[in-house]
């Protein structure tokens, strides 16, 4: 097998999977005025790694990984590209004298790597790409140490990456106030599933279907952000070249140390003959002089961050609607729907995740219009809703929807060619015309109209009081809808049934396909959800 062809169709796979992901990365992005953006500094990085394969005649593993080392030090871009540099001089170092690559040394790789990486950033923060790298590292040798085998350990590499992935906003504030995973971490993933797709044999167009299949994490834009935030306005980067002789691992941390001193965001990644250099500072002469005791300075690049910022903010203004749209979501499906619906931004949450005040006010914030309609789709929702827009100099009108099937109703009434007063009554009237329900499970003995439910039995609720019980998700979904239609006292009626986790199509489309038979003048349509915990949310129109 010819070594350097191999890793030149794994690295076209993960340059392949950052590409069709790449604006989903980007928007991932917290900072207002990022070093570049997240998912292009990881894709230019990749194809730096690429492009000195392709010209490079190396022809064993530590000849291979040592061009890839060259490559990704080179091309790295921004935060992102740095650290990944360093991940894979960490792979490097574990390839050394390889002749293959088994389950142990992959698992000693990512371990390298990772150090790697921790190492050249002066203060690690948990909650990025090198949280991601440490966690995947972790579970993969605790894998192997149980005799797992190569291709069980890449599965492991995703599955516990996309674990480590959905906790970095529990571990980094700013993460969790913006309502975004890491995008640094959300790139190493992507990396890493790029890396398995080429193993696997797929083609690499098949990646962007793959992303096709899967629902994106909503993103919410910066809005109020100013430029005056930014503590340090440079950002530094460039590269020491051409070593002086005095420079070694002590010089070049004390160098570290000097530029922890003049800002943030800082990353020093050394290689045998350069350093690669990353600094946010309000001095970059400071920053530049320092360096030149080390070497010769090259490939130099200052970007002023703060009218980065301004032009940022100037564009945002000019592009400003007068109304904008937040609703809280639950599941993919809806998620889906309420962006056709023309929804500016979307916050997960529902019976067991409410939003809390702060993130909806952020929310509310970070839309791009002087006015915004919430719709809290749930009633444990609705105070919390009340209490962000005292939070925001916007206008901020709210629709009390206690339901995701109010949420998407007000919704389909509202329209931006009306006027607030217009659209909240039209709103509010589309609320009071849809009966909803839902179908779940009991969580405990209970009784209601004198029937007895027992912990674990299928409950039906309408309008959120409990109204039927069963044994199955079918039949209860079936009484459920009966007793809407008779409640409501007419059967010319749209009812919508949207399938929630583990249900199918088939199966909603059959309890459908049931009810048709009795309602002959009701419309019965068949949405996918995608909620967790409710079997069924039912709308009747």
């Amino acid at each position: 097998m010819n070594v350097r062809l191999a890793a030149i169709a794994i690295i076209e796979g993960a340059l392949a999977a950052l590409e069709a992901e790449r604006a989903v990365i980007n928007d991932l992005n917290v900072y207002p005025v990022p070093d570049g953006d997240t998912g292009t500094n990881l894709a230019l990085t990749v194809r730096a790694v690429l492009d000195e394969l392709n010209h490079s005649t190396a022809a064993s593993i530590p000849e291979v990984a040592a061009a890839v080392t060259k490559g990704s030090l080179m091309g790295a871009r921004g935060n992102s590209g740095v650290i990944l540099s360093q991940l894979f001089r960490g792979f490097s170092r574990a390839f050394k004298g390889a002749e293959f690559v088994d389950a142990e040394l992959l698992a000693a790789a990512l371990t390298k790597g990772t150090e790697a990486a921790y190492k050249a950033v002066m203060k690690p923060k948990e909650g990025t790409i090198l949280t991601v790298s440490r966690v995947i590292a972790e579970n993969v040798v605790a894998l192997q140490e149980q005799g797992a085998n190569i291709y069980r350990l890449m599965d492991e590499m995703l599955e516990s990456g996309e674990k480590a992935l959905a906790d970095t906003p529990n571990l980094l504030p700013v993460l969790k106030e913006a309502g975004v995973i890491d995008s640094g971490g959300k790139g190493l993933l992507t990396i890493y599933r790029g890396f398995k797709l080429s193993l696997d044999g797929e083609e690499i167009e098949s990646y962007e279907e793959l992303v096709l299949e899967r629902p994106m994490q909503e993103t919410i834009n910066v809005d109020s952000f100013s430029g005056e935030n930014i503590t340090y306005g440079y950002c530094t980067e460039f590269f020491i070249i051409h070593l002086s002789p005095e420079t070694d691992e002590a010089e070049i941390e004390s160098f570290r140390n000097h530029l922890e001193r003049l800002g943030d965001s800082v990353v020093v990644a050394n290689d045998a003959d350069m350093i690669k250099v990353h600094v946010h500072s309000n001095s970059p002469g400071k920053v530049l002089q320092m360096a030149l005791r080390l070497g010769e300075l090259d490939k130099l690049k200052i970007e002023n961050m703060r009218e980065q910022n301004r032009e940022l903010m100037e564009e945002r203004k000019r592009n400003e609607k007068e109304f904008g749209l937040l609703s809280v979501s639950t599941g993919a499906g809806i998620d889906e729907l309420f962006r056709a619906l023309a929804v500016d931004a979307l916050i997960s949450g529902g019976q067991t995740m409410n939003p809390s005040i702060d993130a909806i006010a952020s929310a509310i914030n970070k839309i791009n219009a002087r006015n915004v309609f919430v719709l809290p789709n749930n009633s444990n929702i609705i105070l919390a809703a009340q209490q962000a827009s005292e939070l925001t100099q916007k206008g901020v009108v709210l629709i009390p929807t206690k339901t995701i099937p109010q949420g998407i109703a007000a919704c389909m009434a509202y329209s931006k060619d009306a006027t607030i007063a217009e659209n909240e009554e039209a709103m509010k009237e589309a609320i009071a015309d849809v009966v909803s329900g839902a179908v779940t499970y009991a969580v405990r003995d209970t009784k209601f109209d004198g029937n007895s439910v027992k912990k674990g039995d299928i409950i039906g609720l309408v309008n959120n009081h409990l109204s039927v019980s069963g044994k199955t998700v079918a039949d209860t979904t079936i009484d459920l809808v009966r007793k809407m239609i008779q409640d409501r006292g007419d059967d010319a009626c749209t009812v919508t049934l949207y399938f929630g986790e583990g249900q199918t199509e088939e199966d909603a489309q059959a309890i459908a396909d049931k009810l048709q038979e009795a309602y002959e003048d009701a419309e019965f349509m068949v949405l996918a959800g995608g909620q967790p915990l409710y079997y069924y949310y039912v709308a009747v129109q």
